[in-house]
């Protein structure tokens, strides 16, 4: 994939050797330009008709799925950590540590960052709607926003057909898209990750700063944002060969987020490592650079006990490869970061196995080599592929969240 410089257009007389298209620049004569209507279609229309049809899908399947009496889409659709989400947006925080009956320290709402509870209730205060509800609308509309801002980041670095097939493979063909349809954060973390990094190509520093700071508050790996945003920031000052306030201060303001609710935590509990704390009683989670995933790679792979096992086994593993060629055919520096920082974070803690894609599912990196290669293939073969793919991205999220008595 080609390197992209940080500028709205192509230099002059530059023609990159690569296998994917270049993004058009559009017409500078005013009176070409299209009225609002088709303008609006063109900048939202794919994102619009790619998340219509695989939420379509997704609903589909996942009430085919249901089987158990008394379970409803909307329970499937905030079950496990959505829950907790729905809790903190209801209820608030809890001021204190949480113990067993036993007296044992367990994990609880205090892991979870604020901003989708504050989208949440924001959504709840506006419309009235149940909590189950508001938190359903509230991934929603982060999911919509998310892939019209990627759609527009793709088609500058590539091309709007490259760009549509993109928000395929992410909204229904990869295993668990289905996450972003459920009252979870990855849709707003991606949200908040394809405007920061949109906003840094255009060079439209303080809003990437504003978006990557929200990151921040979003989930753990909201840091790959703000890695991403510095990067870019980086990029522009060798550029320019100065040192540059606007990105500095992008930069600078991003970093202070994630900082923030830790202290907060801390404060609230009384100890400076309250969040880690906090996590690892509940979920185990911390960082051992990938000893957990290895053992349970090596042990899947030479036992082959359980189907499910097996595919995340093999769905780690591909999408390592994918991201290996993303790295070999040098993506837009900021774009990588932010992806492989989310891969790192994903892999090399000790969260469950099973919540393994999911976890990935906002990675988007991986994703461009397959939509590179779709995108110059037949059109027969673009269906055939995007739809099997989707048919069983969206079956694996439903029977993951219905059949499967983990969590996701």
């Amino acid at each position: 994939m080609p390197s992209t410089p940080l500028t709205d257009h192509p230099p002059t007389g530059h023609s990159p050797a690569t296998d994917l298209p270049a993004p058009r620049t559009p017409a500078d004569d005013d009176s070409a330009r299209p009225d609002l209507p088709s303008r609006l279609w063109h900048a939202a229309g794919p994102a619009v008709a790619v998340y219509a049809g695989a939420l379509v899908l997704h609903l589909v399947l996942l009430s085919a799925m249901i089987t158990r009496p008394g379970t409803t889409l909307t329970d499937r659709l905030t079950s496990w950590d959505g829950r907790h989400f729905l809790e903190i947006a209801s209820g608030g925080y809890p001021d204190s540590y949480t113990y067993t009956p036993q007296g044992e320290l367990t994990g609880n709402n205090l892991a979870f960052f604020p901003l989708f509870p504050w989208l949440v209730r924001l959504v709840h205060a506006v419309t009235g709607l149940s909590w189950s509800v508001a938190g359903i609308v509230a991934a929603q509309l982060a999911l919509l926003a998310a892939l019209v801002l990627i759609h527009q980041l793709v088609a500058r670095l590539y091309s709007r057909r490259t760009a549509t097939i993109v928000l395929v493979l992410l909204a229904a063909a990869q295993p668990m898209s289905l996450v972003f349809f459920m009252s979870y954060s990855e849709s707003l973390l991606l949200a908040t990750a394809a405007a920061t990094l949109l906003a840094a190509h255009r060079r439209a520093w303080i809003t990437a700063g504003v978006f990557a700071f929200l990151a921040g508050l979003t989930r753990p790996a909201g840091i790959a944002v703000i890695a991403a945003l510095g990067v870019a920031a980086l990029i522009e000052m060798v550029r320019e060969r100065r040192v540059s306030a606007r990105p500095l201060v992008a930069t600078a303001l991003a970093c202070t987020s994630t900082p923030l609710y830790l202290w907060w935590v801390a404060d609230r509990l009384g100890s400076m490592d309250a969040w880690f704390t906090v996590q690892r009683a509940g979920w185990d989670t911390h960082w051992d650079w990938g000893a957990s995933l290895w053992d349970f790679l090596v042990h899947t792979l030479q036992t082959g006990e359980g189907w499910v096992p097996v595919s995340i086994a093999v769905l780690v593993i591909a999408h390592l490869l994918g991201t290996a060629l993303t790295v070999r055919r040098t993506t837009w520096p900021p774009l990588l970061v932010y992806g492989g920082t989310v891969i790192v974070l994903t892999l090399a803690q000790s969260n469950y196995y099973h919540c393994k894609p999911r976890l990935l599912a906002p990675a988007l990196i991986f994703l461009l080599p397959v939509a590179g290669a779709l995108a110059r293939a037949r059109r027969s073969t673009q269906i055939a592929v995007l739809a099997g793919a989707a048919l069983f991205g969206c079956w694996y999220g439903a029977y993951m969240v219905t059949a499967w008595p983990y969590a996701i």
